[in-house]
C-alpha cells in the first residue's frame, strides 16, 4: 500500500489545538501521527488523500495559529512491519508487561498484556496512558461496571478486565481502534469486553461504577456532564490527555460543578492523569 506523509508545521499551535486536529485527520483517513519539534507528521494511504477535505479541515480548526503543511509520497514498503519493527515492551509499576504478539512471554509479571499494535494508538507508551495504567494497577476494579473512553487499542480496559472487572465497554470514533480492540481482547482472553463505535451518543444513559478517559482537554470537558450522568454515586472517574497546571485546574472546575470531587493526580514530563470520585 502507498502512503503519503503530510507534515504540519507550527511556531504557536498548542498541545490542544494539535490533538483536535490530529483527532479530525484520523477521520480523514489519517492513521499514524509522529510529532516533530515545531509540528508533527501524519501519515494516510494515498488513496485516501483528499486535499479538498483537508483544507476544509485546516479552515475549520487552525484559525487561532500559523499552520504550513507539505505532501510527500513515499516509496512502497509494509509498514507494519516498520511500525511493529520500532514497537518495543514497556513495564508499568514492576507489575504490568505489555508486549506485542511478537515479543517473549513473561509470565513472572502478575499482569501480562498482548497488543497486536495495527498502527492504532494506546500501546502504553505515551506517558499519560502509562500513569493511566498505573491507575488501574493501584485500584480496586473487582466486579465493577468499567468503560474506557477513547479507548485506542483497548488497553485500559483489558488491564481493567484482568483486575476482575465484571462488565466493561470500549468506545472509540476510529473503526481501526474497535477493530483493534476486537482482536486485542481475543488475544488477551478479556471477552467480558464489548467494542462500541463512536463518541458519547454510545453510553449516554448507560450506568458505570468507574470510568477511564484517555482523550484531551477539550473533549473530556465537553463529556464531563455526561460521565456525571452515568457514574453511580462514589463512582470513579480517571482522566488523562492534558497536561498539569492550567489544564488540571479547567478540568477541575469543571468536574466541581457536576458534582466531582478532585482526589490526586499523577505527572509525567508535565502530562497529568487525575483521579475524581462523585460526590
Amino acid at each position: 500500500m502507498k502512503y503519503s506523509a503530510v507534515t504540519f508545521t507550527s511556531s504557536n499551535m498548542e498541545e490542544w489545538q494539535k490533538d483536535l486536529l490530529v483527532a479530525e485527520l484520523a477521520n480523514l483517513g489519517f492513521d499514524t501521527f509522529e510529532d516533530q519539534d515545531q509540528g508533527f507528521v501524519a501519515y494516510v494511504p494515498t488513496a485516501n488523500l483528499d486535499i479538498q477535505a483537508l483544507e476544509t479541515v485546516l479552515l475549520q480548526e487552525a484559525g487561532d495559529y500559523d499552520l504550513q503543511y507539505d505532501v510527500q509520497e513515499l516509496e512502497q514498503q509494509n509498514w507494519n512491519q516498520l511500525w511493529e519493527s520500532n514497537f518495543s515492551p514497556i513495564t508499568v509499576d514492576d507489575q504490568c508487561y505489555v508486549r506485542a504478539t511478537f515479543h517473549e512471554d513473561r509470565p513472572e509479571f502478575p499482569y501480562q498484556i498482548i497488543i497486536d499494535p495495527k498502527m492504532s494508538f494506546g500501546t502504553g507508551h505515551h506517558q499519560t496512558t502509562s500513569m493511566m495504567l498505573s491507575f488501574v494497577l493501584e485500584n480496586d476494579f473487582e466486579g465493577k461496571r468499567v468503560l474506557d473512553m477513547g479507548c485506542g487499542t483497548g488497553i485500559l480496559a483489558i488491564l481493567a478486565s484482568k483486575r476482575g472487572a465484571k462488565e466493561l465497554i470500549a468506545v472509540d470514533y476510529d473503526p481501526i481502534c474497535v477493530e483493534s480492540v476486537k482482536e486485542n481482547k481475543e488475544l488477551n482472553g478479556t471477552y467480558n469486553i464489548e467494542e462500541k463505535l463512536g463518541s458519547k451518543e454510545v453510553i449516554e444513559g448507560l450506568k458505570f461504577d468507574t470510568i477511564l478517559a484517555n482523550i484531551n482537554r477539550n473533549i473530556l470537558l465537553d463529556q464531563m456532564e455526561v460521565y456525571a450522568n452515568d457514574l453511580d454515586a462514589e463512582g470513579e472517574l480517571y482522566l488523562s490527555g492534558f497536561y498539569d497546571g492550567e489544564d488540571l485546574s479547567i478540568l477541575t472546575e469543571k468536574a466541581g460543578a457536576v458534582g466531582f470531587e478532585f482526589k490526586e493526580k499523577k505527572v509525567l514530563d508535565n502530562w497529568c492523569s487525575a483521579k475524581f470520585i462523585k460526590s
